[in-house]
C-alpha cells in the first residue's frame, strides 16, 4: 500500500490549519505589513522543497511554500475583514484602523 497521498494530504491539511490562524494572529499583533513574513517562509519551503531528494518530504514542504504565499494574500484580505468589524480589532492599533476607515469611505 502506497500511504504517501495520505500523508501529503494530511501534511497539507495542518498547514493550512496552522496558516489561517497565523494569519489572524500577525495581522492584530502586527497589521499587515507583516506580510513579508510570508514571502520569505514561502520562498524559504520551496526553495528546501527543491533540494530535498524525498519525493514525499519534497511534495509537503512546496505544499507549505505555498500555504505561506497564499497566506499574503490572506493578510490584506483579513485587514479587510477587521475593518468591516468580522473580527476583533487591536485596541493599540485602533488609530491606524480609523485612519483606514477614512481612507476607504473618502474613496467612495
Amino acid at each position: 500500500m502506497n500511504f504517501n497521498g495520505i500523508i501529503i494530504g494530511a501534511a497539507v491539511f495542518l498547514s493550512i490549519g496552522i496558516c489561517h490562524p497565523a494569519v489572524i494572529k500577525m495581522e492584530y499583533y502586527m497589521g499587515k505589513k507583516s506580510w513579508w513574513v510570508w514571502l520569505v517562509a514561502g520562498i524559504t519551503l520551496a526553495v528546501l522543497s527543491l533540494l530535498v531528494k524525498n519525493n514525499t518530504v519534497s511534495i509537503i514542504l512546496g505544499g507549505v511554500a505555498f500555504c505561506c504565499i497564499w497566506g499574503i494574500h490572506e493578510m490584506f484580505l483579513q485587514e479587510k475583514r477587521v475593518l468591516r468589524g468580522w473580527f476583533p480589532e487591536n485596541p493599540k492599533r485602533h488609530d491606524y484602523y480609523e485612519a483606514r476607515r477614512k481612507e476607504l469611505q473618502e474613496k467612495e
